[in-house]
């Protein structure tokens, strides 16, 4: 099984936010209320970034396989690292 992005670093954000283990999302719709619920509060700005990290890496990338050119895949781990670097 692969884990995304979200899988790991938001899971850890959860249960550092107080979310049981058992309660962790299993979809991506449900890690959208998650942010919504823990992270908005703080940074609207983390929702926006989750749903560009979605868009580029899990969706263009993974399973369209749009991210041909070297430049798109850098500024695409750029932004998720900043993203990390925001919800730590």
């Amino acid at each position: 099984m692969m884990l995304t992005f979200y899988e790991t670093i938001i899971d850890e954000y959860l249960i550092k936010k107080g979310v049981d283990e058992k309660e962790l999302p299993q979809s991506v719709d449900g890690y959208r209320d998650m942010i919504r619920k823990y992270a908005i509060v703080h940074d609207g700005k983390l929702l926006k970034g989750f749903e560009k990290l979605y868009k580029a890496l899990h969706i263009a990338g993974y399973y369209r396989g749009l991210l041909e050119d070297v430049d798109m895949v850098k500024d695409a781990l750029k932004a998720a690292k900043e993203f990390i670097e925001k919800i730590k």
